[in-house]
């Protein structure tokens, strides 16, 4: 397990993790280790960045160094002195805008400043200075519903550099805008970190975007999961500015995808479980049904298998969201990833040579075997005709990812089940509960004493791993 020295001169730590670990509670009892063991110096005038895939603890480590949640385990230092309470020198931008849609651009930014408890006179002239900073000058009192998704990241940024903070902690922050206008963001935000005479000082950043952190950051901590912890830590001393299509910087982008797909760090091995046993939750990467599909079907066409590089090149999809489609695959039992192939497993091949209603069918199986779906479908089987308010299945993934966003989870929860036909979701009343189970064909053609059409397939089958749930 990597781990980093503490032996830099006290004047030049802002934060320091030393043994940190941390753990939640489960509702049956038992302990979710999210992670153990880290140890993590972010220093005067650098960028960090932890670069990991889902589940590996990367939002969790953030929010403790930052001082949202106490660890279970280890301290947390600000300038070489125990942390307590919120880091007083941090600001967070995060993955989701998190914009008052009420209150204009201008508004949104003194909020921040306000909480803050700066002096009324203070408060519109620091909120004047991030709003040019970022480039929004002339948009101080458009309203969020205004502005492009770039622009209301700009405003996140904005709000995070009013306060003036010392470290600027960063959440995946470009995931939710288009690649020209996430480069631009990063290159922005890198030229505001270069003035050397202001702050923040530093930038802790989270992403699962390798070009991203290669351009951005000093040093690389790749973290790997169950429970999370530092698999290596990287230098990277490409000059400044860099060049995404440098021979360098290209370089660094292979190196670190071989760490990450197992080249240079072996495959954990797979937990033994107890026959019906389920294995624990693990964070469910907000991958689409349909595209996940396409990329079975890539790989059926190509005997089964391919390589990840080739996967992203071939698809001119970005690294970060191949890895993040296979890892969903995976999560499935469709696909098996040795080192840097994607190889179809016999479910994977018996899906794609499946009819649609098979796939569906199959697909359903496969939910069913992950931890989150199975628990909601319990609860949902004991009382059929019900249905689950959505509150309730988001307090399900809470208390088995509980440093996953419970809202993307749910999302994500969402298109999966209904994909596979095995929940209905309204989204006029929020509730969640089986599918109408709709009459057979044959049923139908009799009431209307019509003759049945034999071409034409049945109702879909009920949801397996019990009694068919009755009509809602």
């Amino acid at each position: 397990m990597a781990t980093e020295t503490t032996t830099l001169p006290t004047d030049q730590k802002l934060i320091e993790a030393r043994n940190l670990s941390q753990e939640f509670s489960m509702p049956n009892g038992k302990t979710l280790k999210v992670l153990e063991g880290v140890n993590l110096c972010v220093q005067k005038r650098e960028v960090v960045a932890l670069l990991g895939p889902s589940g590996c603890g990367k939002s969790t480590l953030l929010r403790i160094l930052a001082g949202l949640i106490p660890p279970s385990k280890g301290e947390v230092l600000s300038h070489d002195q125990p942390l307590a309470g919120l880091n007083a020198g941090v600001s967070i931008v995060f993955q989701s805008f998190a914009l008052f849609p009420w209150m204009t651009v201008a508004e949104n930014i003194q909020t921040a400043l306000k909480s803050r408890g700066f002096p009324a006179g203070e408060i519109e002239e620091r909120a004047q200075k991030a709003i040019q900073m970022v480039g929004l000058a002339g948009f101080e009192e458009t309203y969020p519903r205004e502005l492009s998704g770039g622009m209301k990241q700009r405003v996140g940024i904005a709000r995070a550099l009013s306060v003036d903070p010392e470290i600027l902690f960063m959440d995946e922050p470009f995931s939710h805008v288009d690649a020209l206008t996430a480069e631009s963001l990063r290159a922005e935000v890198i030229d505001i970190w270069a003035a050397h005479d202001k702050n923040p000082s530093s930038v802790l950043l989270v992403s699962h975007d390798i070009p991203e952190v290669v351009y951005m950051a000093d040093r690389i901590v790749v973290l790997g999961t169950h429970p999370g912890h530092i698999l290596k830590i990287i230098e990277n001393k490409l000059p400044r500015p860099r060049d995404y299509r440098s021979p360098e910087f290209l370089k660094m982008v292979d190196q670190l995808h071989d760490v990450i797909t197992g080249h240079e760090i072996p495959d954990a091995p797979e937990p033994v479980l107890a026959p019906n046993e389920l294995a624990p939750a693990e964070a469910l990467p907000d991958a689409s049904p349909s595209i996940m599909v396409g990329v079975l079907e890539y790989l059926d066409a190509r005997e089964g298998r391919e390589d990840l590089f080739k996967i992203a090149a071939e698809t001119d999809k970005e690294f970060g969201e191949v890895i993040k489609l296979v890892k969903a695959l995976e999560l499935l039992d469709f696909v098996d990833t040795p080192k840097r192939q994607v190889v179809l497993t016999p479910d994977g091949q018996r899906f794609v040579k499946a009819t649609s209603q098979q796939r569906q069918v199959i697909w359903r199986e496969q939910l069913l075997k992950l931890r989150i779906f199975k628990q909601v479908y319990d609860i949902l089987a004991k009382h059929p005709r019900s249905k689950l308010d959505a509150e309730i299945v988001q307090e399900v993934i809470i208390f088995n990812l509980p440093s996953e966003n419970y809202e993307k989870t749910f999302e994500t929860f969402r298109q999966w089940a209904r994909f596979g036909n095995l929940f209905a979701y309204d989204e006029d009343t929020g509730k969640i509960g089986f599918p109408r189970k709709r009459a057979s064909r044959a049923n139908r053609a009799k009431a209307k004493d019509e003759p049945q059409d034999p071409t034409k397939p049945e109702a879909a089958e009920p949801p397996p791993g019990g009694s068919a749930p009755p009509a809602a």
